[in-house]
């Protein structure tokens, strides 16, 4: 018998729906979801340094001005997940334009507020505005680049964003406040707003969605939110209340139960808001936690380091943000440039093990700044490790965290990427503030100076806060060992996707 070789009649190149799209208008797209992203995370920190003209110019009292902070903070962090779902149904364009035209226009309000309850309330309407516009680009960016290497660019973009940030926010808040007034911290999202507005209109592709009948669970939205919400109050008034106060643990169980709720319905529901199939994948849940704890130090980092630059150390607005510069400089250097080389070539765990180390050896150098220290011995020998550890880091995070991510839930797991994030720096913000308020106090009480009981409350915070990413350090050296699956299925996927058939050839004559 003739052995016969058997030949496919069809010849098969695999071709991305995405790849097709000029590679330049991608990332203009690119460019366009950063400047966004960028102005609502600038504007989580911008008002820090300026919190002190605030209050005098409106009259705030002590207790009153960190609602300037918390405020928006409540609607960001409870809103995120809603939203990042309501991109999945409707089109995450439609979602990102009409979240940036609000945070545009409680901008304007937030920058001609003449008194605290004007204030208040447009940085409220921003903090919707800011969870809206956020919930869902970074699945967008996943979409827009399903090649590996490109994607960890992309991501080592987006995360440069999200990590320097708030950095820049109190570079910028000093500049403005000291050289204009602190108006101008809000004034100009103006027309960088339009502008993104208008570019989004023109670069970012249509979406059509999957349609509100496939996840409008009322019900459901209407828990998530009451509790990610009230949880985000709880903690962030535990400073005027304590932890074990009765208002912080109703409140606390409260929104638990809600929580609880919001589970159970998601279990039950026909079409949930939240598929709890986005949970099965040990890695993605395993990095939503680790973010959460590395956030918690890192945040409290940004919000105390300024408070001991200014406060020990004596510096102005504009010589802290200067100060604190080279942390956004090597978070930049890292996402932008090594990281999403790194990333592709040895995969996500491996890069954010040491980046997660150098985290925690910043934060215990912060914990042994002295009273009577110096910004070039004691302050910057920390901040070099804390940037190229963030840099490295944050994008590992996010390309784990979307690495089981479908098309169709790619906004939800954003969403949640992002709520993680907010929840971390909440609880971050408030336990270690107030530890450090507490510590302080007690020390003062005691008869030691002003300086010195400062110094030593910061201490106390900046050694908690290594502890928790020295535990998100361990959580991912034991959770993430199969993380290299995701990276393999996700090749194997490109390899296959959206098959172009051509004719077979004809035979010759």
């Amino acid at each position: 018998m003739r052995s016969v070789t058997r030949r496919a009649p069809l010849e098969v190149v695999a071709v991305s729906r995405t790849e097709t799209a000029a590679p330049h208008s991608r990332w203009r797209a690119l460019a366009v979801l950063c400047a966004g992203q960028l102005m609502v995370i600038l504007d989580g920190t911008v008002v820090n340094v300026a919190l002190p003209a605030v209050q005098r110019d409106l009259g705030f009292s002590p207790s009153a001005l960190a609602w300037v902070v918390n405020i928006y903070l409540v609607p960001f962090g409870g809103l995120l997940l809603l939203a990042g779902r309501l991109g999945d149904l409707v089109g995450r364009k439609r979602v990102f334009v009409a979240g940036l035209a609000l945070f545009t226009a409680a901008s304007l309000l937030c920058g001609l507020a003449q008194d605290p309850a004007t204030l208040l309330a447009s940085r409220f309407v921003q903090g919707v505005g800011g969870a809206v516009t956020s919930a869902g680009t970074l699945g967008m960016v996943v979409t827009l680049f399903p090649e590996a290497r490109e994607r960890a660019k992309a991501i080592g973009v987006y995360s440069f964003v999200q990590s320097a940030g708030g950095s820049l926010g109190l570079l910028a808040g000093g500049v403005l406040t000291q050289a204009l007034s602190w108006h101008w911290i809000f004034v100009i999202n103006v027309p960088i707003g339009a502008v993104a507005v208008l570019a989004a209109g023109r670069v970012l592709a249509p979406e059509r969605g999957s349609g509100l009948g496939r996840g409008a669970d009322a019900a459901g939205a209407l828990l998530v939110t009451s509790a990610l919400m009230l949880g985000v109050y709880t903690i962030v008034g535990t400073a005027a209340h304590g932890w074990a106060s009765a208002h912080t643990l109703g409140l606390g169980a409260a929104a638990l139960a809600l929580l609880l709720g919001f589970v159970v319905r998601q279990a039950r529901a026909a079409h949930p808001l939240l598929p709890l199939r986005v949970f099965r994948s040990r890695v993605v849940a395993g990095a939503m936690g680790i973010q959460a704890l590395m956030v918690a130090g890192m945040f409290s980092f940004q919000f105390l380091c300024v408070l001991y630059v200014q406060k020990v150390l004596g510096y102005d607005e504009i010589r802290t943000g200067l100060g604190l510069s080279p942390v956004s400089v090597a978070i930049g250097a890292l996402s932008l440039g090594l990281a999403p080389s790194l990333i592709a070539r040895f995969g996500p765990r491996t890069v954010l093990l040491p980046g997660l180390a150098l985290i925690a050896a910043g934060l215990a150098v912060l914990g042994g700044v002295p009273a009577d220290g110096s910004y070039a011995a004691d302050v910057l020998p920390a901040l070099l490790p804390l940037g190229i550890g963030f840099g490295l880091a944050m994008p590992s995070l996010a390309t784990l965290a979307m690495s089981g991510a479908t098309p169709e839930d790619s906004g939800i797991a954003s969403g949640m990427f992002n709520t993680m994030q907010q929840i971390g720096s909440a609880f971050g913000l408030a336990a270690l503030s107030t530890l450090a308020t507490s510590h302080t106090e007690a020390l003062t009480g005691h008869g030691a100076t002003t300086a010195s009981a400062l110094t030593s409350g910061y201490q106390l915070a900046f050694r908690v806060g290594a502890g928790l990413v020295t535990v998100a350090l361990v959580l991912a050296a034991t959770l993430l060992r199969n993380a290299a699956a995701p990276r393999a299925a996700s090749r194997e996927a490109e390899s296959v996707s959206v098959p172009e058939v051509k004719a077979p050839r004809q035979p010759a004559r």
